[in-house]
């Protein structure tokens, strides 16, 4: 049987703007369980720097039903902080025969 890993995702809040008129954000852990994280091909990471300037190592699949804001957050797993970036792959639930349905990527953060 296959099974995901626990990951937490710091969900952000805005909290307001700096000097600059920069937003400033605050980050909430959340944990999230059943993640599969699989190795991103060597063709993506190549796509991925020319499409996005980001060097991609891992993709998380997110269980259906997932209601997290996952873009441009931080998540931690194999004791490494990672920020996803991108746009997420979400395929239609019912046509999945699996129990995940959405994909993101992540970077190296930090």
């Amino acid at each position: 049987m296959i099974k995901g890993i626990t990951v937490v995702l710091y969900e952000r809040t805005e909290t307001g703007t700096d000097d600059a008129g920069a937003t400033l954000y605050a980050e909430t852990p959340v944990e999230v369980k059943n993640v599969l994280v699989t190795p991103i091909s060597t063709e993506d990471i190549v796509s991925d720097i020319q499409l996005y300037g980001k060097k991609g190592v891992y993709e998380l699949c997110l269980p259906k039903g997932d209601t997290h804001r996952w873009e441009d957050s931080r998540v931690d797993f194999f004791g490494t902080s990672w920020r996803v970036y991108g746009y997420p792959k979400t395929y239609i639930a019912p046509n999945i025969p699996l129990v995940w349905n959405t994909k993101w990527r992540v970077e190296r953060y930090g």
